[in-house]
């Protein structure tokens, strides 16, 4: 069968193609038709520009194109494999690490059933991206009352304030160089939202916790120099989830006085550090993760649509990978694929 897809083909170009695929699924597999994915704005643009720490830890000796990009998606099953017993056709899923394609066969496994009908498909698109700061959260084991610092407002920012909120957090102190995205932090339940570049930044940061700064912060920049901020910002004993991909290894770290003695501690927030198949507090798979951030969706104690700033056909990938690659510092927070919009 004819399946249509997005594909990096060279640094800095993405184009919609026609591939042949087989439409018969594995015995534990199922094939999805696929309805929204969602674009992860900076894996995508590090895979687009030819960056070469993007594969866990491992750096590529040469940058090798066409990239198949894509994680978080919804669909509707289409076919089973003849051993799927928990999915049927006509059921809606989240397709995890899927890609940007109009068909996606995969694992049983990755496809989520989405038991809400109060959950939209586009909504459900962002919920694996969605498990990417819960996890940070839980890693942190923020508790009720604790202060928390965001820092960086993509995304992944804007779902940690949004999740830091619903934890209990007090008060959630949200960080970005980006006025429109410190006042969509406000929006999501932020307390306090700061522009890191300002003079005083630190200062302002230990005020809002009466002058003893933050036990919790979520980094999610993934630069160094930001890090280097934010551990200014700790209290004694603070815990730092590193959710942001610091690829680039550009600053030295004064390890002694910004984490040893203070006795702060960094946790390594990737979304593969996580079990595959049992949960354990603080600790959750991805499909345990993906089913509460679809119960918080339905319920609306987690609203993502002020994320969604754009939805495209995938015919339009080339003009909106074009942006991502040139213009990534106004690229919206929130892009989609509706892929019945195809053509």
């Amino acid at each position: 069968m004819h399946n249509r897809q997005i594909l990096f083909t060279a640094p800095n170009r993405a184009e919609l193609v026609s591939q042949e695929m087989r439409d018969l699924p594995g015995p534990d597999e199922v094939l999805v038709r696929t309805c929204y994915t969602a674009v992860s704005a900076g894996t995508e643009r590090a895979n687009l520009i030819g960056e070469r720490h993007v594969y866990g830890g491992k750096i590529l000796d040469e940058v090798i194109f066409p990239r198949a990009l894509g994680y978080s998606g919804t669909g509707i099953v289409e076919k089973v494999g003849d051993a799927v017993t928990r999915l049927k056709v006509g059921q809606r899923v989240v397709i995890y690490f899927g890609q940007h394609k109009q068909y996606n066969i995969v694992p049983v496994t990755h496809a989520f059933p989405i038991e809400d009908d109060r959950v939209g498909l586009d909504e459900a698109a962002l919920a694996v991206i969605a498990c990417f700061p819960l996890l940070g959260i839980r890693k942190t084991r923020l508790e009720i009352g604790e202060a928390a610092l965001v820092a960086g407002l993509g995304i992944l920012g804007q779902l940690s304030v949004a999740f830091c909120k619903a934890a209990g957090a007090v008060p959630v102190i949200a960080a970005d160089p980006n006025p429109a995205r410190r006042a969509l932090a406000l929006e999501l339940g932020a307390d306090a939202a700061l522009d890191p570049t300002a003079p005083g930044y630190t200062e302002a940061v230990k005020q809002l916790t009466g002058g003893f700064g933050v036990p919790v912060a979520i980094e999610v920049t993934g630069v160094y120099a930001a890090l280097v901020q934010t551990l200014g910002c700790m209290t004694r004993f603070g815990r730092v989830s590193l959710l942001g991909c610091s690829r680039n290894p550009d600053q030295a770290l004064d390890f002694y006085h910004l984490v040893h003695f203070p006795g702060v501690s960094l946790i390594g927030a990737n979304n593969f550090a996580r079990p595959q198949f049992e949960s354990s507090p603080g600790n959750w798979t991805a499909q345990d993760d993906c089913a509460a951030i679809l119960r918080m969706m339905a319920s609306g104690r987690l609203a993502v649509k002020p994320l969604i700033g754009e939805v495209h056909s995938p015919q339009a990938a080339p003009e909106v990978y074009h942006r991502l690659a040139y213009d990534y510092a106004n690229f919206p927070i929130g892009v989609l694929f509706d892929w019945s919009q195809l053509t």
